[in-house]
């Protein structure tokens, strides 16, 4: 943790996410008031939530889709255009992945390129200096990990082609044969995703996988109030709420009213901030 807390920014969440919900774009209006508010240290890591958005915008313009450029990202269309020419502003793992897919030197030639940049985005903030987003990347990598080897199990795929990551979990699910790849005192999780894998119904399976994600944050934040942590944990739920939207406008409304349920009854304030 960084040691700082942000009183009042925490206390306005709810409010700021109710806006999201009604109004488009919104979500950039929430990033402006971050960038305004929080200490430069803890708006890069809320920054780094939303790599992907770049990412996605650099994967359609490298192999010319034809897909619309998305907003929120840190790069203009023009500037990703350049980066991808002559990578100077990129971060390293993504420079890398350019000059790979350039040289058509592929990182894991058994994963597609969009699959090779995720994992090295996953193993990047596996390694951030903060407690938070390592604990938080590291069980998203696992729980991925986890499921692309079951699906690998059923279609008779050799698992260690379809797993990422050099960590001891990842090397134990890459060469297991246990039902449990023998990771469950290390990855606890494990056994509640054997159990929503087990789910026959694709979109039941994906909410309850959200579900396992949602608590997650919720038990990393078990101690923290005000701190940056809360606030990069809502930003992911945030994210959840807003897939299940444009998935399924009845279950994404779901999971936004206990989105707000929770930050209106996790944090007891200070009178000098209800009133």
């Amino acid at each position: 943790m960084s040691g700082r807390n942000y009183y009042y920014l925490v206390a306005g969440l709810p409010d700021l996410a109710m806006e999201q919900a009604k109004v488009k774009g919104t979500l950039q209006e929430l990033l402006i008031e971050l960038k305004q508010y929080l200490h430069p240290a803890d708006y890069r890591l809320v920054e780094r939530l939303f790599w992907p958005i770049d990412h996605g915008n650099m994967y359609h313009l490298l192999l010319k889709t034809g897909e619309p450029f998305k907003s929120g990202g840190r790069f203009s269309a023009d500037e990703l255009e350049e980066e991808i020419k002559n990578p100077t502003r990129l971060p390293v793992y993504v420079a890398r992945f350019v000059h790979a897919y350039k040289n058509n030197e592929p990182l894991w030639p058994d994963l597609s390129w969009e699959d090779q940049l995720t994992a090295l985005y996953l193993n990047e903030m596996c390694q951030s200096p903060n407690r938070f987003m390592r604990q938080w990347f590291s069980f998203e990598r696992n729980l991925r990990n986890v499921l692309a080897a079951l699906t690998a199990r059923k279609f008779k795929i050799e698992v260690s082609k379809v797993i990422v990551g050099d960590d001891e979990i990842s090397k134990a699910i890459a060469r297991s044969h246990a039902r449990d790849f023998g990771i469950a005192d290390e990855f606890p999780m494990v056994e509640k995703i054997l159990q929503v894998f087990e789910t026959t119904a694709l979109a039941e399976r994906e909410k309850n996988l959200d579900i396992l994600r949602w608590n997650y944050l919720d038990e990393l934040n078990t101690f923290n109030y005000f701190s940056i942590e809360v606030i990069l944990a809502f930003l992911i739920k945030l994210q959840i709420v807003q897939r299940w939207i444009a998935l399924d406008p009845k279950a994404g409304a779901e999971i936004f009213r206990r989105l707000l349920n929770d930050l209106e009854n996790s944090y007891e304030f200070p009178k000098e901030f209800t009133k």
